[in-house]
């Protein structure tokens, strides 16, 4: 758990910063408001984090993946040689010299 935990909040804060930034603040802010029994405090952080989720929630909803498209195939060598076909070479025998 210790080692997970600071791996999802970097990747989250890197992907999309401002709405981390909204769910801790809502976090923090539900955390002081709970603590010190200012319920007004701790349901504005509630809202705040709960806004902010659902607008994370609605954002990767809305970016789906692209389609895939079909892979490209490269060919290096063309499927027909321009060049005429090259002939057979034969090895001659040579008598040794006498």
């Amino acid at each position: 758990m210790n080692v997970l935990l600071p791996r999802f909040l970097k990747s989250s804060y890197r992907k999309e910063p401002l709405i981390s930034v909204f769910i801790t603040m809502g976090v923090v802010d539900a955390l002081i408001g709970g603590l010190d029994d200012s319920w007004s405090l701790f349901t504005f952080g509630l809202g705040i984090a709960g806004v902010s989720i659902g607008w994370k929630l609605w954002r990767m909803y809305q970016s789906r993946p692209p389609m895939p498209e079909e892979p490209v195939v490269q060919h290096y060598l063309p499927s027909r040689s321009s060049s005429p076909t090259l002939p057979m070479l034969t090895v001659t025998k040579k008598k040794p010299p006498q």
